[in-house]
C-alpha cells in the first residue's frame, strides 16, 4: 500500500460498503441490483469500488458517460454496464466492442446511433429510456399509445439491440402528499407503457425504475432491476428518508493540523477580515480549501472535530487551508488529526451537516472532494489500499 502524504484525505470502509448492499438486497426483494458507480463511484473512487462490488456478487452497473465505462472496463469490469446519459453516435463500434449498453431516449439519437453502428457492422445493446416527469432525457409518455408505438418502431432498428427499458423519479425522496401522488403518476405512465410493450411481444429483459428512494418506498411489481445510488454509500435519499434503511457512510473526510498559534484581541483571520477577535484565541491551520471540495460557503459556519470536541472554522476558507478555532480543546498540536466529517470519538459530523449549511444536498458534497484528495479504503479495521491521483 502506497504511504499516505497526511495533509488531507478520506477514509473508505469497505465492510459498510459489504453491509449497505446486503441491506438493499434484502430490501429489493429479489430483484437484481444495479449499482450506480457514476461520478467516480459519487467520489469514492471507481477504480476500487467497482471490483469491491464484484466480488459482492454485483454484475450490474450504471454510470454516466463512456468514458466511466471504459474506467470500469481497464479496472477489470467485465460485468454489464449501462451508459445513462448520452454518447456520440460515432462511437457505435466502441460500444459494441467493450458490450456496453446504451440508453435511448429519443427517435432522433436512435436513428442516429442504428445508422453509425450499421456503418460499422455492428450491434449497440441499448435500454430505452422514458420521461415520465423528470424532464431530462427520455421518450415522452404524455400518450401511452404514441409512446409505445414510437418505442417499437425503434426497437426494430437493426443497428440497435434493445435490452431493456426504464425511467426515473424526480421526487421519490420526498414524502409529502404532492410529491408522493407525482411519484405515483410516473410509476403508472411507466407501467401503462411497459404493459404495452409486452403485450405487442418487445422482449424487455431489464425493466427498471426505482433509485434508491424507489427502493424504500416504491416498489413495482413489474421491474426486475433496482439501481442503487447514494444508499450503497451508506447516506440518505434525503432527510425526509433518514433512519429509513439502516445504511452507514462509507466516507469519512480528515485533514492535520499544520500549525497553531495564540492570537490577541483584534486580530483578522483570514480573506476579507470576516472574523475577527474579540479575545486572545489559540488558532489550528488545517491544509484543507476549497480547491479539495471544503465550500467557502462553510466559512464562519461549520465545525471540525480535534480530540472529540468541535472546533469552529474561523474567516473565510481559502482555496488550501482554513483556520479553527481550538481555544477550548486543550493540548492541540501540529499533526493532530483533525475530521471534516465522520467521527471521533464519541462526536460525529455528518457529511448532511455541511450539505445543510451549504445549501446543497449529501450528493454533491461527496462527490465534489477533489482528486488531489487520496482516497484511503478499510477492510477490518486495517487499511489496504491508497488511490492517490496526482502521485504516480
Amino acid at each position: 500500500m502506497k504511504d499516505l502524504l497526511k495533509r488531507t484525505w478520506t477514509e473508505i470502509d469497505l465492510d459498510r460498503l459489504a453491509a449497505n448492499v446486503d441491506i438493499i438486497r434484502e430490501r429489493a426483494n429479489g430483484r437484481r441490483l444495479m449499482a450506480i458507480v457514476k461520478a467516480d463511484a459519487y467520489g469514492h473512487g471507481d477504480g476500487v469500488i467497482a471490483p469491491e462490488l464484484c466480488r459482492l456478487g454485483i454484475s450490474f452497473f450504471g454510470v454516466s458517460n463512456v468514458e466511466e465505462a471504459l474506467s470500469l472496463r481497464r479496472a477489470g469490469v467485465s460485468g454489464e454496464i449501462l451508459i445513462l446519459g448520452v454518447t456520440p453516435p460515432e462511437l457505435a463500434p466502441t460500444l459494441a466492442e467493450q458490450q456496453l449498453s446504451q440508453a435511448v431516449f429519443c427517435t432522433e439519437y436512435a436513428r442516429s446511433l442504428d445508422a453509425a453502428a450499421r456503418a460499422a457492422g455492428v450491434r449497440v445493446k441499448t435500454h430505452l429510456k422514458l420521461d415520465t416527469g423528470m424532464g431530462r432525457i427520455g421518450f415522452r409518455t404524455d400518450d401511452a399509445a404514441a409512446a409505445a408505438e414510437e418505442l417499437s418502431a425503434v426497437s426494430r432498428l437493426s443497428g440497435l439491440k434493445v435490452e431493456g427499458i426504464f425511467s426515473h423519479f424526480s421526487v421519490a425522496d420526498a414524502l409529502d402528499p404532492d410529491s408522493e401522488a407525482y411519484t405515483a403518476g410516473q410509476q403508472e405512465r411507466f407501467d401503462a407503457i411497459v404493459l404495452r410493450l409486452q403485450k405487442e411481444g418487445l422482449p424487455l429483459s431489464y425493466i427498471h425504475l426505482q433509485n434508491s428512494a424507489g427502493i424504500i418506498r416504491h416498489p413495482d411489481p413489474l421491474c426486475n432491476l433496482v439501481r442503487m445510488g447514494i444508499s450503497m454509500y451508506g447516506l440518505s435519499p434525503s432527510r425526509d428518508f433518514d433512519g429509513l434503511l439502516p445504511v452507514k457512510p462509507l466516507m469519512e473526510m480528515k485533514t492535520a493540523v499544520a500549525m497553531v498559534k495564540e492570537i490577541p484581541a483584534g486580530c483578522s483571520v483570514s480573506y476579507g477580515r470576516t472574523f475577527i477577535s474579540e479575545r486572545p484565541m489559540r488558532v489550528a491551520t488545517v491544509p484543507v480549501g476549497y480547491a479539495d471540495g471544503y465550500r467557502r460557503a462553510l466559512s464562519n459556519r461549520a465545525d471540525m472535530l480535534l480530540h472529540g470536541k468541535r472546533a469552529r472554522v474561523l474567516g473565510t476558507v481559502c482555496m488550501d487551508q482554513l483556520m479553527l478555532d481550538v481555544s477550548d480543546i486543550p493540548g492541540v498540536k501540529a499533526g493532530d488529526v483533525a475530521t471534516v466529517f465522520g467521527s471521533s470519538q464519541d462526536a460525529v459530523i455528518p457529511v448532511e451537516e455541511l450539505a445543510s449549511l451549504s445549501g446543497t444536498i449529501n450528493y454533491e458534497i461527496i462527490c465534489g472532494i477533489s482528486r488531489r484528495v487520496p482516497r484511503v479504503y478499510f477492510r477490518g479495521g486495517k487499511p489496504i489500499e491508497t488511490v492517490d491521483y496526482l502521485l504516480p
